[in-house]
């Protein structure tokens, strides 16, 4: 599965939404995917969402799609 996670870059920023960063993973599962971030990042996650076939696809198209490897 392939998850957006949108973080900040600082765990000590407050935070806010223009500041908010994504990136893309793959993972088996929600979990998973927290694990990686937070044991690769100094990021502060906001939200972690798995993408159906049809999101996935309309992301693709987004200049910034990007998948992150750990």
């Amino acid at each position: 599965m392939i998850f957006k996670v949108m973080y900040q870059e600082s765990k000590e920023q407050v935070p806010t939404r223009e500041m908010t960063q994504s990136l893309y993973l793959e993972a088996r599962d929600r979990v998973e995917a927290i694990d990686k971030v937070t044991k690769n990042t100094p990021y502060n996650i906001q939200y972690v969402q798995e993408l159906d076939e049809a999101h996935l696809a309309y992301e693709k198209e987004q200049e910034d799609f990007k998948l992150v490897e750990f």
